[in-house]
């Protein structure tokens, strides 16, 4: 049995390249006391990949050269030595950009096919889903008739982000790239307004599309657009910083905020955060996220690429706007 997988040949400097990537092919590794071996069926392909590949000090450390490259997937167990694991089980962790997953089950967790489909549980189900529900709710702490801005909002946390605040009661004005993605978000996913930032002009579009100004705003992307934002934040908003996909791949400087002291003017708050600050309240997530799904109240679209070996081209949609919601590998 063989195990194909990618692994860092060497950090990117800006953009991602096809050469700063290896694939091979070698024996699967066999479970020893304790561990399980797993066909890794559905691969999560995330922004936040690009900051692992950094060799900067982070919430994780980062990937190292000639380590397979870190991914979210989902599996199915075809040897166990766990007892804790059976084969024929259904299985989200951290398995790595490859077609067989070695574990010892740590951070592993069972996934019930039946109840949805698997690339759910890398998507809505799984750590998009949980950056959404987090970040809106107990980081920007939403209340009823308040407007939110999300950025990034066509993408798998934004459009969740979006849905969230709507079924708190909230006015939703998402910003996305191009006609298609701004028409989703208000024809399918209940936004009360969208902003095209490659046709329009963003502060005058969101002085429309927010005329009393803006009290939450979820950041997926820095940049310009939040300087835009908090140049509209209300007194007392909040930002939740998420993520910033505009600098990721800049080989400038990072470019930090120049509105800044709207926060002090507003008495605002911006907070940064990551899914593992909430690991004692998944429980919360995964009952009020399924109940959602189950009564039709969230909508979740996957883009699915077949083939390990289109990892490098794939993870480029996640920059340059090509896929259609939440980026997942089929393997």
């Amino acid at each position: 049995m063989n195990n194909t997988r990618v692994l860092l040949a060497s950090r990117p400097v800006g953009m991602p390249t096809r050469d700063n990537w290896s694939i091979e092919t070698v024996p699967a590794e066999q479970p020893v006391e304790g561990e399980f071996l797993a066909e890794v069926l559905y691969i999560s392909l995330d922004p936040a990949m690009r900051g692992w590949v950094k060799d900067a000090k982070s919430y994780l450390p980062p990937v190292g050269i000639d380590e397979v490259m870190r991914a979210g997937g989902v599996a199915r167990v075809i040897e166990s030595r766990n007892p804790a694991f059976a084969v024929g089980d259904h299985v989200v962790g951290t398995t790595g950009v490859q077609s067989h997953w070695l574990s010892n089950g740590k951070g592993a967790r069972k996934v019930d096919p039946a109840a949805a489909p698997l690339p759910k549980y890398l998507g809505v189900l799984g750590m998009p889903g949980m950056t959404a529900y987090f970040g809106i709710l107990d980081i920007g702490a939403i209340q009823e008739g308040e407007t939110v801005l999300v950025s990034g909002a066509a993408g798998a946390v934004g459009s969740l982000v979006g849905q969230i605040a709507k079924l708190k009661g909230c006015r939703v004005v998402g910003i996305a790239g191009g006609k298609e993605k701004c028409d989703y978000l208000t024809g399918e996913l209940g936004f009360d307004a969208a902003i095209d930032y490659k046709s329009e002009s963003l502060y005058p579009a969101l002085k429309a599309a927010c005329p009393k100004g803006i009290d939450v705003y979820f950041d997926n992307v820095g940049g310009e657009t939040l300087d835009a934002a908090l140049a509209m934040l209300r007194f007392k908003g909040r930002v939740a910083l998420c993520g910033a996909i505009s600098q990721y791949n800049s080989t400038e400087p990072v470019r930090g905020p120049q509105n800044y002291l709207s926060l002090l003017i507003n008495r605002g708050r911006m907070e940064g955060f990551i899914v593992f600050d909430f690991e004692k309240d998944f429980p919360r997530f995964a009952r009020d996220m399924s109940q959602w799904l189950a009564e039709g109240k969230l909508q979740s679209r996957e883009h699915i690429v077949k083939g390990i070996e289109t990892f490098p081209d794939t993870l480029l949609m996640l920059f340059d706007g090509r896929n259609q919601g939440k980026l997942v590998i089929e393997v």
